[in-house]
């Protein structure tokens, strides 16, 4: 079928060619994932032919991860969501839904406040709430994925135990997976939190006024405390639980994952 196809394509954008994957007809509304940090496009591989069913969904690399370019520029959520928008010109795409999952949801709240016109409506997975108290608790804890290179290879397995709490323990696959895009930036792998915590959200998420779906990873400890914060933050949204999901919900529950979205943009 080939809503079920994944083509990818390059676009040359102001910093650089950035890396898209895409399902679904040219001609339908479209539907923007956005992924969590240091990971990619891959993260909705099972999850773009579900959607491509209904709606040309585009999976992006962010700029500095996957197989994008990397800007001279450290992460930041407000140049991301501006690269993000450039994409969407360089589609001739002017309006489309959003989904963000951790990173991706913090940079999607970004892309609706500082250009409303150009979202739809907003789903915002396993994404924290960041305001003062939030950078004060970041600022106290030590680096989640940072590793140094050694020559004996070590750092891949630091990488691996680093993460392997907040993923399944049937699931070695998606360790596989999040291991090798984070070797792709291991010298920039912070960037994602670095930025999600320099990110003013409280004075930002006012300016949201789409209609959002909160998921809910209920075994994501890092996210799921956050969700009804977020939502009473925002004018027009409410909560989903999937009920066992942990940081590689996308992966770990395509299915799942894709349902709640659908349901939501349907208006159900």
């Amino acid at each position: 079928m080939a809503g079920t196809t994944i083509r990818r394509a390059f676009a040359d954008l102001g910093d650089g060619q950035v890396h898209f994957a895409q399902c679904g007809p040219e001609d339908a509304e479209v539907v923007l994932l956005l992924h969590q940090t240091p990971r990619s496009w891959a993260e909705y591989r099972s999850v773009l032919p579900i959607l491509g069913q209904r709606y040309r969904a585009i999976a992006m690399d962010t700029i500095g991860f996957g197989d994008s370019a990397r800007p001279a520029w450290p992460g930041s959520i407000e140049r991301w969501a501006a690269v993000a928008v450039e994409l969407l010109d360089a589609l001739r795409v002017a309006r489309a839904h959003v989904v963000g999952h951790h990173t991706g949801g913090v940079i999607a709240v970004e892309l609706a406040a500082a250009h409303p016109q150009r979202v739809g409506r907003l789903v915002l997975s396993s994404t924290p709430f960041t305001d003062a108290a939030f950078r004060r608790a970041r600022a106290q804890r030590p680096p989640i994925d940072e590793v140094a290179r050694s020559a004996d290879g070590a750092h891949l397995a630091a990488l691996w135990r680093n993460r392997q709490p907040f993923y399944p323990a049937d699931r070695p696959d998606l360790l596989e997976a999040f291991v090798i895009d984070a070797l792709k930036v291991v010298d920039r792998v912070e960037d994602g939190h670095r930025a999600v915590a320099n990110y003013h959200m409280e004075t930002r998420i006012a300016r949201v006024a789409q209609p959002a779906l909160v998921i809910r990873a209920t075994a994501d400890p890092f996210a799921s405390p956050h969700a009804a914060e977020l939502c009473a933050r925002l004018p027009d949204a409410r909560i989903v639980d999937i009920e066992g999901g942990m940081v590689p919900l996308p992966e770990q529950m395509p299915q799942a994952f894709a349902m709640a979205v659908l349901d939501f943009l349907a208006g159900a």
